[in-house]
């Protein structure tokens, strides 16, 4: 039986924590799949991280059940891999690992106020306008790995790897598949994150959202996540994807007539912003063949 991380990180070690001799051996991420190897306890199981060798003693009620009737193979099977070791906010090395820095907190979901309150520290963390690995360079920009290390530490799931079509096949014979970099897995870009909610977005807690006010309106409320997501016209050329974040005394979104019409987001891209809103106006909407997207979706997160 396979299960998920439901906690921001969980300890995996030698042997069960009651015992003096316990060590940490690995902390596996948030969302990542294990396999259950013995019940060795209600309290301790023994799993193996999924493609991977590693195994030792977890918690259980930091595991959920993943349901495999429902969700596609290559869904579930979410490419494991390790906190970058050598990746960091000042470099883009490993830029595809959630990075491992413990200054950056996760989402406190203890409360809504907790839940606004770490969302704002986690953007004062990441620092998007000025790290160096959301910077563009000559060959890119980097609104899919800056979105991925926000809901990473939001504690919400999207995608930054996905399986290529060999690993693809020996998945649904049951095989397990080594994670190799460009191999076995390759980086989700936006356009194709953008089929994945389509797809897969309602399996992993997203809601498909209609308009900007509600958009806002839900992030503000609840303290979850927003993200704005659109298609590229020529699919050779790079989509986009920014996060939509609660509002606070200094930041804010557009309104007219009492109605958001541009959300107060956050991006890595072109140019990137901690926040914005009306500079940017309905970027999304953006009808140049050339420049503009073909479509685009609203979609939150609790």
């Amino acid at each position: 039986m396979r299960y998920r991380v439901i906690t921001s990180m969980m300890d995996m070690k030698s042997v069960p924590a009651e015992n003096d001799d316990s060590k940490v051996l690995f902390r596996i991420p948030f969302r990542h799949t294990v396999t259950l190897i013995e019940k060795t306890s209600s309290k301790w199981w023994r799993v193996r991280l999924l493609n991977t060798d590693k195994e030792g003693f977890v918690l259980a009620n930091e595991l959920e059940l993943i349901d495999q009737s429902t969700e596609k193979v290559a869904d579930i099977l979410i490419p494991n891999f390790e906190f970058a070791i050598q990746g960091g906010l000042d470099t883009k090395i490993e830029s595809y690992k959630p990075l491992g820095d413990p200054s950056i907190p996760f989402r406190d979901l203890t409360s809504v106020e907790s839940k606004l309150a770490s969302i704002h520290q986690i953007i004062e963390k990441l620092n998007v306008s000025k790290s160096f690995k959301y910077e563009k360079d000559e060959a890119d920009t980097y609104c899919n790995v800056y979105s991925f290390d926000f809901c990473f530490f939001a504690k919400v799931y999207i995608p930054r790897l996905r399986w290529t079509d060999k690993a693809i096949e020996e998945l649904e014979k049951g095989n397990e598949v080594e994670i190799i970099f460009e191999d076995t897995v390759r980086p989700l870009y936006s356009n194709y994150i953008y089929e994945w909610f389509l797809e897969s977005g309602e399996v992993y807690g997203w809601q498909k959202i209609e308009c900007t006010d509600e958009l806002q309106e839900k992030v503000n409320t609840n303290g979850g996540v927003g993200v704005i997501i659109a298609r590229r016209f020529i699919l050779d050329k790079s989509g986009h994807i920014v996060v939509v974040v609660p509002e606070n005394d200094t930041e804010k979104a557009y309104r007219e007539n009492g109605k958001v019409i541009y959300p107060l987001q956050s991006q890595a891209g072109l140019i990137n912003y901690n926040y914005f809103s009306e500079n940017r106006k309905d970027w999304w909407n953006n009808q140049d063949p050339e420049k503009g997207y073909s479509t685009y979706v609203f979609y939150y997160h609790a």
